[in-house]
């Protein structure tokens, strides 16, 4: 062997491997497809799943740990070096942890050949694998805002874990599990929504009109929305009271709406981008009351945690991923009009499911459908317009 073959450096992995967001934005709006046609199979009457647990239970997790986590994963990829103004990962870690990540989901996938103990080591792996690289980029420069998302990722891996313990049969902690990893990624989206919901709708309005008004953040009401939220997804991971749970929950939802009443939401009606973070950002605030007030006696919960999974989680997602993907690849801040479809999709599926889960009986199985399909449309409408963003470089200054 030559010197020359022994100092060569590996041969680079295929483009999609070259930023985080890349690969994982792909890899959520893949899954966000593959997971709801099949629970809309197992709705129809498809029996036969090779699930470990229950089709309800595969459902709620991989929703919550699957699709929402490589949402998570994409983005702070992303976003960690731009706060430090470090390197990013390189292309070999980038797909190590979306190897982990899906290992994960066929493991939970084929969990009822696997033994638990099995399923919980593969699935369990991503997030501590994720957090280590987040922790060495974030201590380049520590921020405790930024750090705080450290705890949150930890409160993610831990409801995942209460899930596992209870398919183990260690534990009857699967209800806790599911809701607090749901009101943490809830959570994550009170504090990075807040962020950059106003950011953006700032420099928007600025750039169009100097003179414009701003949009305006109060102090109290952002720590209030952030503070409530947390603590919103802490009770519900450590199944505290109903009632204190939902009076908290309740809290949040209104301090999220009066955060959102300050950022000139009618402004941006004109841009789909930057109206679809405001959607997300108002389908949280909605769904943290209505979650809430199901927990103290009115309503249904089942609705209020679909408007939070679809609306808030859903949405919010959807429009970070695509800006994000558009943006990093150097292209004008603009959604195709698909995209823009897709992002008021997301409100009606969450109202559909909302009415199916509130008036149950013939309704529920048709409003679910609907909501079904209404998601998996508009993520096919983000997969067509984003993957050839996905697969190519970025293009040359005078080309984008």
């Amino acid at each position: 062997m030559t010197m020359t073959a022994l100092n060569a450096s590996p041969a680079p992995l295929p483009i999609i491997f070259r930023d985080g967001w890349r690969v994982f934005f792909m890899a959520a709006g893949l899954y966000a497809l593959a997971a709801i046609a099949v629970w809309l199979c197992w709705t129809s009457g498809v029996t036969d799943l090779p699930f470990g647990p229950g089709p309800v239970a595969w459902h709620a997790h991989e929703m919550v740990f699957g699709f929402a986590t490589a949402a998570l994963g994409g983005f702070f990829l992303t976003a960690v070096p731009n706060w430090t103004g470090g390197a990013g990962p390189s292309d070999r870690f980038v797909a190590l942890v979306a190897g982990l990540w899906l290992a994960g989901r066929v493991a939970v996938w084929f969990s009822g050949a696997l033994p638990a103990g099995l399923v919980a080591l593969v699935d369990l792996a991503f997030i501590p694998v994720l957090g280590a690289r987040m922790v060495a980029m974030l201590m380049a420069k520590p921020k405790p805002q930024n750090l705080m998302f450290i705890v949150l990722l930890t409160l993610v891996w831990l409801s995942n874990l209460a899930v596992h313990l209870d398919w183990m049969g260690w534990t009857e902690t699967e209800g806790q599990g599911m809701r607090g990893g749901l009101l943490t990624v809830s959570a994550m989206i009170a504090i990075l929504g807040g962020r950059v919901t106003p950011a953006f709708t700032r420099n928007s309005l600025l750039r169009a009109d100097p003179a414009a008004a701003p949009p305006v953040s109060r102090t109290w009401f952002d720590v209030a929305g952030i503070v409530l939220a947390i603590l919103t997804a802490v009770l519900a991971l450590a199944a505290a009271p109903q009632a204190l749970t939902g009076a908290a929950a309740l809290a949040a939802g209104i301090a999220a709406a009066l955060r959102l009443s300050g950022w000139r939401t009618r402004a941006t009606l004109g841009d789909p981008i930057l109206w679809a973070l405001h959607a997300g950002y108002g389908m949280l605030a909605l769904g943290l009351a209505v979650w809430g007030l199901a927990l103290l006696g009115l309503g249904s919960e089942v609705a209020g945690l679909h408007i939070l999974g679809i609306g808030a989680i859903g949405g919010m997602t959807l429009a970070v991923m695509s800006r994000a993907s558009i943006g990093h690849s150097g292209r004008p801040l603009r959604a195709p009009a698909t995209i823009a479809l897709g992002y008021a999709l997301m409100p009606l599926a969450a109202g559909l499911r909302w009415a199916a889960s509130t008036w149950p009986g013939a309704f529920h199985d048709l409003g679910t459908l609907g909501a079904g399909l209404l998601w998996i449309v508009a993520f096919t409408f983000f997969l067509v317009a984003l993957w050839p963003i996905w697969t190519t470089p970025r293009p040359a200054r005078g080309a984008a």
